[in-house]
């Protein structure tokens, strides 16, 4: 399973185009039907699924023509976590406590 939590953002867009791809092969599209539903060009829905580059709007563009928009809702759920909690909970490294002298 791949951790968006541990990944470069080269790594998170590269998973998202792959999982564009395999969602257009699951559902038996061809990149060229694909690219004309969504309303870009074949070029900018290869470089999606290759490299993961594409605008946001693209992308949404592309995922809305998959049927993919209930997998987006979750990417705009307010989280009530503070600074604070998310700064505590991303270290990953902790001094041990001091030996008394």
């Amino acid at each position: 399973m791949f951790d968006f939590r541990l990944a470069t953002p080269s790594e998170i867009g590269r998973e998202l185009g792959a999982r564009i791809r395999r969602q257009r092969l699951a559902t038996g599209v061809r990149q060229r039907d694909l690219a004309a539903r969504a309303g870009v060009s074949v070029n900018i829905l290869r470089n999606l699924e290759r490299e993961g580059h594409a605008t946001l709007d693209s992308f949404i563009r592309v995922a809305l023509a998959l049927g993919m928009a209930d997998q987006l809702a979750p990417l705009l759920d307010t989280r009530t976590t503070s600074l604070r909690a998310m700064e505590q909970a991303s270290r990953t490294r902790q001094r041990a406590p001091r030996r008394p002298a």
